[in-house]
């Protein structure tokens, strides 16, 4: 009788279990991440384009019918080749009016050139003393009392220089050769040709050396004065143009890393801001919201060879760092939610979702960095739903 009434009992323990089982809400299933230590990085994550530091529009020196051009984009251009040939109308008598106009121009050509030489002799100046500091650096990095971050900006400083330098000497050969062109034109003009005589044909010399980057007029036509021709420059000499938000641009400074990423090749290149510029301009977002935008001028710093596939307006990713914080905390920023006016977390502990307030340092894109609050190797909750509370039964989503 004994062993009768137990197995009635257990048999009835048994079914107040299953039903309590079966009443009892199940595990919610969430995604969860794990607590990091490390270095976090605060950017400016914007997407810019490439395009040739030094741009030299070739345009028409006067009215006339132009020859059909021969170069194509892509073809090597020396200084001084013929880019162009235009037929120009039989040139009138010059009265006194055009002829002051010319005069004046041909002396604001001189000054140009004078403002040309004076700019080169900067630069080589500059050249100058920024390769006496990199020797200095070197010689204070062999005796231990230079870092090797010190070394690199020296370097950096001398390519820079150096490359403003040839700008520089570009720009007064150009210069000299618009002085040049203005010569020809006075002297044309006061020579006083005949209307009916057949005029000859003038050529048009490309100012500097380099690469066509873009043939504005192929086929031949009429054209006017100052009307572009094609455009020469060093296709190996790049920056890159990122426009960001107005309120992103006020925390980016000049010498600031960035990471360019995205730009076609398998590993990111490095960067530094050379120029945050100073004014602003309306864009109308995909959206159709106008928002100020600022451009951010950035040297690419990663050795030529690693993106010599790199060309004139290509597409790129650049992230701008703004704030970095060495042994951070660090959780994925789906992790944290307000209430009232504190940040908080779901830790999982023990199976089950425990609420937990934290501190923020700052977040950026989908990490954010917290001060106090959580330790590493902790388990969150991330992108909690409504379902999850805290002392609530949570599972692994699969």
């Amino acid at each position: 009788m004994t062993v009768r009434r137990m197995a009635i009992v257990v048999a009835i323990l048994a079914a107040v279990a299953v039903v309590i089982w079966a009443v009892m809400p199940g595990a919610v299933p969430v995604e969860t991440a794990l607590v990091t230590k490390g270095k976090f990085v605060a950017s400016v994550d914007e997407d810019g384009k490439t395009r040739v530091r030094e741009r030299y529009v070739v345009a028409a020196p006067l009215s006339g019918r132009l020859g059909r051009i021969r170069f194509k984009v892509g073809d090597e251009i020396r200084v001084d080749d013929a880019v162009a040939t235009i037929t120009p109308s039989p040139a009138p008598l010059m009265d006194p009016r055009t002829r002051h106009e010319v005069e004046e121009r041909l002396g604001a050509a001189e000054a140009n050139v004078e403002r040309a030489k004076a700019v080169v002799e900067r630069a080589r100046d500059q050249s100058n003393q920024v390769n006496t500091d990199l020797n200095r650096t070197k010689t204070l990095a062999d005796r231990g009392a230079a870092t090797a971050q010190a070394l690199e900006h020296a370097e950096l400083a001398v390519r820079l220089a150096d490359r403003d330098l040839r700008a520089a000497e570009f720009l007064d050969h150009a210069a000299e050769h618009e002085l040049s062109q203005m010569r020809a034109l006075l002297a044309r003009y006061s020579g006083g040709s005949n209307a009916n005589e057949v005029p000859e044909s003038w050529t048009v010399p490309a100012p500097v050396s380099g690469v066509v980057l873009r043939v504005a007029q192929e086929s031949e036509t009429i054209v006017q004065p100052s009307t572009p021709l094609l455009d020469i420059g060093d296709p190996h000499d790049l920056e890159i143009v990122v426009d960001v938000l107005s309120t992103d641009a006020v925390e980016i400074r000049p010498g600031a890393d960035v990471t360019i990423v995205h730009w076609g090749g398998q590993a990111s290149l490095s960067g530094r801001v050379r120029r945050v510029e100073p004014a602003a301009f309306t864009k109308v977002s995909t959206l159709g919201v106008e928002e100020q935008r600022v451009n951010v001028l950035v040297d690419i710093a990663s050795p030529a060879e690693q993106w010599t596939k790199l060309g004139d307006g290509y597409q790129v990713d650049a992230q701008i760092a703004v704030f970095t914080k060495d042994d951070a905390t660090i959780v994925p920023a789906g992790a944290l939610f307000r209430r009232g006016d504190q940040w908080n977390v779901f830790i999982v502990k023990e199976g089950r979702a425990q609420i937990r307030e934290v501190r923020l340092v700052r977040r950026s894109g989908r990490l954010a960095a917290i001060a106090s609050g959580l330790e590493g190797g902790e388990v969150v909750v991330v992108y909690p739903s409504d379902r999850v509370a805290s002392g609530a039964r949570v599972g692994v989503r699969e």
